[in-house]
């Protein structure tokens, strides 16, 4: 059984596994979900018309029965129907999750077009102001709350140079590219901007150590220029570290970026869930959860294949 194989054949168990989480979790907090749809008008309810509403979403069945019931329809491709959007899980997943995968492929282009440079940059001028300079911003970006970057670039590019748009109705790109992409651009360059600190450490201290080794100083020795070295031989091996902090952060962007699609008003899948999740939404939130830890699996996937691709030395499976 090779690499790839054995990888699939554990998506179920995993997938298993956060599913009884998730599903145990939901109901371990208070309230129920017809309160949190209905509200005060809740309280308006018979003892009737209660129980027929609990019947109809399968919520007078024990903890067992409901989620039994549920883990048969996923098996099927059913992951229930939303209490809050009276609309199947999946089709709610499938009309958000557009927009958070390009929030999350627009923020990963930011931070390597920035942080791969960055990091090469302070690498190739270790201990220099540079370097220093470097240093200091990339720490800044990954010690500042998203939340405090967004409302700068909120009053920076909206409120004074009025040249993006803060929020407003969303536009999908399919319906208009370039409005759809103003409206992008400050989200992406938020969650972009703590991603790319975080990969400018990484390729910086990566390339510290491949620019230290051996093959590097015969190379220098033999009077290949410093470019060459760098760009063609330093740089594939110090990518490797590279691609798993980006397989990680992309795959935690996919889960949704809760507070910068709240800030900006974004209705993608981690605002989804949120509000899911206050209105007790109980199948919303397990198909949610179990959708993105799909997507977690795949991107961790396709990283650990990257690592092959990059450095041939690296044999997955083990033979």
């Amino acid at each position: 059984m090779n690499y790839l194989t054995r990888r699939l054949v554990t998506f179920p168990v995993v997938m298993l596994g956060v599913s009884v989480l998730v599903f145990v979790s939901i109901r371990l907090v208070p309230g129920d979900a017809i309160t949190a749809m209905l509200g005060t008008e809740a309280g308006l309810l018979t003892p009737a018309q209660r129980a027929s509403l609990e019947t109809y979403f399968g919520m007078d069945q024990s903890w067992f029965g409901q989620y039994w019931h549920w883990l048969g329809g996923v098996l099927h491709g059913n992951l229930g129907i939303s209490v809050t959007y009276g609309r199947p899980v999946m089709e709610v997943i499938l009309r958000v999750f557009p927009l958070t995968l390009e929030l999350a492929l627009l923020s990963m282009v930011v931070a390597l077009a920035v942080g791969l440079p960055a990091g090469i940059y302070a690498a190739t001028h270790a201990e220099k102001p540079s370097d220093l300079i470097v240093r200091i911003v990339a720490m800044v970006g990954q010690s500042t709350p998203s939340f405090v970057v967004a409302l700068l670039a909120i009053y920076a590019l909206s409120v004074w140079f009025g040249v993006l748009p803060a929020m407003g109705t969303f536009t999908p790109l399919w319906q208009d590219p370039l409005k759809n992409l103003a409206q992008m651009i400050l989200p992406a360059l938020t969650l972009g901007f703590a991603f790319a600190a975080a990969v400018t450490r990484i390729s910086r201290s990566a390339m510290l150590d491949i620019l230290s080794d051996d093959y590097i100083r015969t190379a220098r020795a033999k009077g290949v220029p410093a470019r060459s070295v760098i760009w063609h031989h330093a740089l594939p091996n110090a990518l490797i570290p590279v691609v798993t902090v980006s397989g990680v952060e992309f795959g935690y962007l996919l889960g949704g970026a809760v507070i910068v699609e709240q800030v900006f008003a974004l209705p993608g899948l981690g605002r989804t869930v949120l509000e899911a999740i206050l209105q007790r939404d109980y199948a919303l939130v397990q198909g949610s959860v179990l959708f993105i830890a799909f997507n977690f699996m795949i991107v961790n996937l396709l990283v650990d294949l990257a690592y092959a691709a990059l450095d041939p030395r690296i044999r997955l499976g083990g033979k």
